[in-house]
């Protein structure tokens, strides 16, 4: 698809890795090119979002592990993994470049998962998205009015913030 003479691409978002016994909840917008491409969550070698979570709960185990080892390790601690979108147009892997956002079925994903106690935004965008786009349907509906929200500076390499910072904000994840 051409818009204003650059190539934009429809690209589909990854499904929730989320456990019947999750009660925390952090929301990305939409996954970037490397992550896309691997298959897997903050799939970017120089993304802090691993660090972050076993600098938080690892207990020596290392952020460097494989990702169903990750994965795993992130629902032990309560933590459920999704994004707000499911899809939109986007050259690259910027948030400011997103178009045309499709939100994903947080009505259907709520009902299943009422354990939901805590939403953690991973950056400011991914909160933004789903208060516009989500927000709206869950409270017209009335689900999830109990949840907490949360927003945290953003894991990706793009935010220029060093691992130490950001894990100052990130702590609160052990707090919820």
């Amino acid at each position: 698809m051409e818009t204003a003479g650059h190539a934009e691409y429809r690209l589909q978002g990854l499904p929730p890795v989320i456990h019947a016994s999750s009660r925390t909840l952090i929301l990305g917008s939409m996954p970037g090119e490397v992550s896309l491409s691997k298959q897997e969550y903050y799939g970017h070698p120089r993304n802090h979002f691993w660090p972050l979570l076993y600098a938080i709960w690892g207990g020596g185990r290392p952020a460097a592990a494989a990702y169903r080892d990750r994965l795993d390790f992130a629902l032990e601690q309560g933590v459920g993994l999704w994004d707000v979108l499911a899809g939109c147009e986007r050259e690259g892997s910027l948030d400011a470049d997103i178009r045309k956002p499709e939100a994903n079925d947080f009505v259907l994903l709520l009902n299943e998962y009422p354990t939901i106690e805590w939403v953690f935004f991973n950056g400011k965008t991914a909160e933004q998205l789903y208060r516009k786009q989500v927000l709206p349907q869950l409270l017209k509906r009335e689900i999830g009015t109990n949840i907490k929200y949360d927003t945290l500076p953003s894991s990706s390499p793009a935010r220029a913030m060093s691992l130490q910072d950001k894990l100052v904000d990130w702590r609160r994840l052990g707090d919820a």
